[in-house]
């Protein structure tokens, strides 16, 4: 299971919010590309980039500092938040990520998403599926559907696609571990690649999804508030 350090950007600079609220807002720095490299230097084997930005709006106002992150780092970056053309699709991988994360299109726009996955592979196409009480969310969350995230999770498997994020918006930046059993009910239920993201707060919490042989864990708030140390979860995977 690989880990996945989480660089929120909001105004170019690295933030988190709290269950996705943009009214709870910590800034941990003011610099983005330094947070980028201080993870390259831990040893992290892949980057998660959000444009939370983007997530609201369609103007790429973070685009010089993503820019910057992806020039200066030698290890593959995912970024998600907003990505709702093919326009901007093309335009991050030729910007050099190594993946792009569809969330909203995803759900409203299956025959992009589609288009999408033939045009570039699957290996450069993720879908993040966001939940809350198991149904699927848009719009950077502020919008809840009917759509239940398990059946959603099937039918993309149907469409091609390989990799999903699966955040729980209720444990998401809450330091209460994520949701264990929707990635149990994922693993057993579809051939998914899933990246776990939201909650994960201790060792433990690494332990049980690595257990669960998942492809990926994305940790954020809780490397950022120390509760835990990247030295000590890359050790525990060995």
């Amino acid at each position: 299971m690989i880990i996945l350090p989480a660089i929120d950007i909001k105004d170019n600079k690295c933030v988190r919010l709290s269950q996705g609220d943009f009214n709870k807002v910590k800034v941990y720095s003011s610099d983005s590309l330094e947070m980028a490299l201080r993870w390259q230097n831990k040893g992290a084997e892949y980057l998660h980039l959000v444009d939370l930005d983007g997530a609201r709006s369609e103007a790429f106002v973070n685009k010089k500092s993503i820019g910057k992150i992806i020039k200066n780092i030698n290890i593959p970056i995912q970024i998600g938040g907003g990505i709702r053309s093919e326009a901007k699709v093309k335009e991050l991988l030729d910007l050099g990520a190594s993946r792009v994360i569809l969330g909203t299109v995803a759900v409203e726009n299956m025959e992009l998403l589609e288009r999408l996955v033939s045009t570039y592979g699957n290996n450069k196409i993720v879908v993040s599926i966001d939940a809350k009480g198991g149904k699927v969310a848009t719009r950077g969350w502020e919008f809840i559907s009917e759509i239940d995230s398990l059946d959603f999770c099937k039918e993309l498997e149907k469409r091609g696609i390989k990799t999903v994020v699966y955040t729980d918006i209720s444990k998401d930046g809450m330091l209460k571990g994520p949701n264990h059993k929707i990635y149990e009910e994922l693993k057993t239920k579809t051939g998914l690649q899933i990246i776990a993201s939201g909650g994960i707060s201790f060792i433990e919490d690494i332990i049980r999804l690595k257990d669960m042989d998942l492809y990926g864990a994305i940790i954020g708030k809780a490397f950022y508030d120390n509760l835990l140390v990247f030295e000590e979860v890359k050790k525990c995977l060995e």
